[in-house]
């Protein structure tokens, strides 16, 4: 198994790369840190549709490119590498037209999937809860049957793409022990969204959702009702890998900016790089980045067999996360006095790198799943 990009995978990772360079990146780092209005995100998404972003690994007849997951995470590297901002949208949009294609009614799909793939719509998927976060199973918000419509009441919370959405999947709790995902179209009535501020990636939308007596039809299920805490665990396979990526692409950038910076600043007549305390944190910035790396193409890989690999993700996921921000952390250290100022982007970079470990489960919630791997004792109820 080999993981060196193939030369059609070079030249899309290329051609993306000089997009990024040339035009996003300085744009979004014109506007800066408030929040992206939908119009923006959405003007960046569709840019970036043509190199592959959100489509690359969704059937054609959708408006996909039918590539494989593991090219998609070498693109969408590329794009966390300029912004975690505008690579969120397309991680939940991503793993939410799967979602949809694998297992929503033909009307949902039909309406929304190629606009998603287009980057023309966004979706957002509600699991979490102000109670409820790795547990979830436990989810309180509640839907029950009148005649032909859902009437659904709860409340959701974290939820990237809130402001964004033209969809929101809703995970439900339908009966005693049963959880299904419902496809809740964002006008309608008795949907609120409110946004989240945080200590970074204000740019892109996470955002409180209330739901009073939303009516929805039955046939907005998605999935089979209570199938939606098997359809999630596999979501979240996807959602890890790109979580995985999140890490090690800005402990990518973290490195390039001290490598860059080591260069340059000078201490004791020479340059900072020369000195062995900064090589030692440099060489392990880029070991670690491309274990980080394999680890997740790895799971990619996996993901496009169709072969289990829960183990794999979460593997991946904590150690990319983890290192994300030891890098972060080291970049600062590097740029010393400068790192913790605005002029500098390791201050950012590292505020981002915090966030990463803890959403689609915490460090520790993936280390439990891989010893449930090894030993067959379950750390869950």
């Amino acid at each position: 198994m080999s993981f060196t990009m193939t030369e059609e995978q070079r030249m899309a990772v290329d051609g993306l790369r000089k997009l990024l360079d040339n035009q996003i990146e300085p744009e979004f780092r014109e506007h800066g840190e408030g929040h992206i209005p939908r119009e923006k995100m959405q003007d960046w998404m569709q840019r970036l549709a043509a190199f592959g972003l959100t489509c690359a690994p969704h059937p054609e007849g959708y408006g996909g490119m039918g590539m494989d997951w593991v090219t998609h995470l070498r693109l969408w590297e590329e794009v966390a590498v300029s912004s975690l901002d505008i690579a969120l949208p397309i991680l939940i949009n991503s793993v939410g037209a799967d979602m949809l294609i694998h297992n929503a009614p033909e009307h949902i799909r039909e309406a929304y999937v190629p606009g998603i793939l287009a980057g023309e719509k966004f979706i957002s998927l509600g699991i979490s809860e102000p109670d409820v976060g790795s547990d979830v199973a436990a989810a309180k918000t509640h839907a029950v049957r009148d005649g032909d419509d859902w009437v659904i009441n709860g409340e959701k919370t974290w939820i990237s793409n809130g402001e964004y959405m033209d969809l929101f999947v809703c995970t439900c709790r339908t009966g005693e022990g049963e959880l299904t995902h419902i496809a809740i179209p964002r006008e309608t009535d008795g949907l609120e969204v409110r946004g989240i501020p945080k200590m970074a990636l204000n740019g892109q939308s996470t955002a409180q959702v209330f739901l009073a007596d939303v009516r929805v039809p039955v046939a907005n299920t998605v999935g089979e009702i209570g199938q939606g805490l098997k359809n999630t665990l596999v979501s979240f396979e996807r959602a890890r890998c790109h979580m995985a990526a999140w890490g090690y692409s800005v402990a990518r950038r973290a490195m390039e900016e001290s490598v860059r910076y080591s260069q340059e600043r000078v201490q004791h007549g020479k340059p900072i790089a020369g000195h062995q305390l900064i090589a030692d944190k440099l060489a392990t910035m880029a070991t670690e980045i491309d274990a980080a790396r394999l680890l997740t193409l790895r799971a990619a890989d996996m993901i496009d067999r169709g072969e289990r690999c829960d183990k794999e993700c979460a593997m991946a996921k904590w150690y990319g996360t983890e290192i994300g921000q030891r890098a972060c952390r080291d970049a600062v250290q590097i740029h010393g006095g400068n790192g913790v100022t605005t002029e500098f982007i390791v201050e950012r970079l590292a505020r981002e790198a915090m966030i990463g470990p803890i959403p689609d489960g915490t460090t520790e919630i993936q280390k439990l799943i891989v010893a449930r791997s090894l030993t067959g004792i379950q750390a869950f109820r």
